[in-house]
C-alpha cells in the first residue's frame, strides 16, 4: 500500500523501511506514527524475514515535528493521553516486532527519533550520527523511551542521558549498547544487508520464538510502567514548564522557568 511518510520496499526476504521526510530531517508527526505502525504491520503479515529501518536523506529522524509541536499547546488533556499512547504503541511495536529489526542509522536520531533507533533488535550507526534523548531540554520528560532505555543500559546511565538530555555520538552509543556497530556512510545499508543475510540463514521459527520469549520475561513490568508513562507523558504538557519549554523551543530563546 502507498505511505505519505515513508517508503516501503522488498528485496526478496529482506524488507526495507525509509522514513522519507529528508525536507524535515524525517521528522515524527502523527501520520508518520501510523504509517509505521501500518507498514510494519504489512511487514509482519508478509514472506519477509528481516526488516531495515533507515531514513532518507541526512538524518535518520529528528523527534517530532514543529507542526505538531506547535498543535500540542492547543490540545485537551483527553488528546494528550491519545498522543501519549499512539507513541508508547509505536515503541512497543518496534520493540516487540516478531522479526528481526535493524536500523540503520544514517544521521542524527534524537528524542523520539533515538528512540526508534534503539529500540530494534540491531542498531548501526555512521559515525558523525548524534544520538539524544532531549525532552527535558524544552520542559517535556523522556517517559516513554525510559521504559526501555533502563533495560538496555541500566539505570545510572538511563538517568545520565534522560536527566541531561545531552547529545551523545555514535561511538559512546556503542560503548553504552545503544549500537551494535559504527559503520561508514557509504558502508552502513550494504553491513544491514549482510546482518540481514545471516538472519535470514537462520530458522525463523527460533527467531521468532527467541524474540517472543525475550519479550516475555519483562513483560508483565512492561505493561505496568508503560501505563505509567503513558500518564506521565501527558500530564507533563499541562504544566508552566512545558508551555514555556515549547514555546522557547519554537520562538529560539533561552526558557525562563518557574518549576510549576
Amino acid at each position: 500500500m502507498p505511505y505519505q511518510t515513508l517508503k516501503l520496499e522488498y528485496d526478496g526476504a529482506l524488507a526495507i523501511i525509509a522514513l522519507a521526510r529528508p525536507d524535515k530531517r524525517n521528522a515524527i508527526s502523527t501520520q508518520m506514527i501510523e504509517d509505521l505502525l501500518a507498514s510494519l504491520g504489512e511487514v509482519q503479515s508478509s514472506s519477509a524475514r528481516v526488516g531495515i529501518l533507515t531514513g532518507e536523506g541526512k538524518a535518520f529522524c529528528s523527534g517530532l515535528d514543529l507542526d505538531e509541536l506547535r498543535a500540542i499547546a492547543t490540545r485537551s488533556p483527553v488528546e494528550h493521553l491519545e498522543d501519549s499512547r499512539r507513541m508508547a504503541r509505536l515503541f512497543r511495536t518496534v520493540y516487540s516486532f516478531p522479526k528481526p529489526l535493524i536500523a540503520a542509522v544514517n544521521g542524527h536520531a534524537l528524542a523520539g527519533g533515538c528512540g526508534l533507533a534503539t529500540l530494534a533488535d540491531f542498531t548501526l550507526a555512521v559515525p558523525d550520527a548524534k544520538f539524544g534523548y532531549t525532552e527535558v531540554r524544552i520542559g517535556f520528560i523522556p517517559a516513554l523511551v525510559s521504559v526501555f532505555l533502563r533495560r538496555q543500559i541500566g539505570e545510572k546511565r538511563t538517568r545520565d542521558l534522560a536527566l541531561t538530555g545531552r547529545l551523545f555520538d555514535a561511538a559512546e552509543a556503542r560503548e553504552m549498547g545503544l549500537v551494535n556497530l559504527v559503520v561508514a556512510a557509504e558502508e552502513l545499508l550494504a553491513e544491514a544487508r549482510k546482518l540481514a543475510a545471516t538472519l535470514i540463514a537462520a530458522s525463523p521459527t527460533s527467531l521468532a520464538r527467541t524474540k517472543r520469549l525475550l519479550v516475555q520475561f519483562s513483560e508483565g513490568d512492561l505493561d505496568r510502567e508503560i501505563s505509567m508513562a503513558i500518564q506521565e507523558n501527558a500530564d507533563i504538557r499541562s504544566t508552566a514548564d512545558f508551555r514555556e519549554g515549547l514555546a522557547s523551543f519554537l520562538e529560539k530563546r533561552t526558557p525562563k522557568w518557574t518549576g510549576e
